[in-house]
């Protein structure tokens, strides 16, 4: 899933613009909302969410394939091979 940008909240500073190192916002016009061109692109690295300064403003939904990846444990849970 490619960015979503909340129209209201987005302050339209250009700024995930600038981060996202795929150019999926290509053609973006400065001091305007930003368009999501190639959302196939996104490699949902969250770098538009954190240089966001309106918070809100973007979301990313990580498809659930790469959310195993990012799967959190309980210290209790993971196994201990140091032995």
């Amino acid at each position: 899933m490619p960015p979503v940008i909340d129209e209201k909240k987005c302050k339209a500073c250009g700024q995930c613009v600038e981060a996202c190192q795929c150019d999926v916002f290509f053609g973006s016009k400065k001091a305007q909302i930003p368009q999501v061109t190639y959302p196939d692109e996104c490699w949902h690295c969250n770098a538009c969410v954190e240089a966001c300064p309106a918070k809100g403003a973007i979301r990313l939904r990580i498809p659930l394939p790469m959310m195993v990846l990012y799967k959190r444990f309980a210290k209790k849970q993971i196994p201990d091979y140091t032995d």
